[in-house]
């Protein structure tokens, strides 16, 4: 009979314990981490998690907010992020007096208001024409306008057979509608036409004018798209 020494039974034992006293440890470790119910639990790096953004007119001026989470070598706070360098305090100049903002075609915004029907009509495509224009405005027009007005333009549209009422692009004074009062009825809207300026891009817009004017409509080209100093004046997104 093969005989074991106390020496030896005593280590094993200490290492028993101390393997299920890791476990436990361990163990305990993850549930705690474990996100549950209410509890958000614990982050190893909550910085990398929740990283301070620095919005361009936040102005958190209060040096000691997020003193609990900061590493910064400045000393101030976590979230502390107004521009000591900047006389607003924000991190971003304010822009230049009686300026305007342009997309990125240099366009001005579009500031007419729904009434101004008559203003709108003078305003001119910025967009020239051209086969993949229209092939793009038919796809757009498909999608956005088709369900109300019908492929045809005719008002034939599966919702417009619902709500009744809708235009027939190819009929009485519709066919003479000059391109920037559609471009503005398409914008804001007009009597049952709720607006879409907000779900169609400008360029876009103006691609589905040219589809209406020169396909459903018959319509020739506009005789010159608004020139570079015109587009620097013309509402046009």
């Amino acid at each position: 009979m093969k005989k074991v020494s106390i020496k030896n039974s005593g280590y094993m034992k200490i290492a028993n314990a101390l393997t299920l006293t890791g476990s436990v440890l361990v163990a305990a470790l993850f549930t705690a981490c474990k996100a549950d119910g209410e509890s958000t639990g614990l982050e190893y790096s909550p910085q990398m998690y929740h990283s301070v953004a620095y919005e361009p007119l936040t102005q958190i001026q209060d040096e000691s907010q997020g003193t609990w989470l900061s590493t910064r070598e400045d000393g101030k706070g976590e979230f502390f992020n107004s521009n000591i360098n900047n006389p607003h305090g924000m991190n971003m100049r304010e822009p230049v007096e009686n300026t305007v903002p342009r997309n990125k075609q240099g366009y001005l915004p579009y500031r007419l208001k729904t009434f101004e029907l008559e203003q709108a009509a003078l305003v001119k495509n910025p967009v020239p024409s051209s086969d993949e224009v229209l092939a793009q405005g038919e796809a757009l027009y498909l999608q956005y306008c088709n369900a109300c007005h019908g492929k045809g333009g005719e008002g034939d549209g599966k919702a417009g057979e619902v709500i009744g009422g809708v235009a027939n692009l190819k009929g009485g004074a519709y066919v003479g509608l000059p391109e920037g009062h559609i471009f503005h009825v398409i914008t804001k809207g007009k009597g049952r036409m709720g607006a879409h300026g907000s779900q169609i891009p400008a360029e876009s817009r103006w691609k589905i004018v040219h589809y209406v004017k020169q396909v459903i409509q018959g319509q020739p080209v506009a005789a010159a798209a608004a020139t570079t100093e015109e587009a620097q004046v013309t509402p046009a997104n």
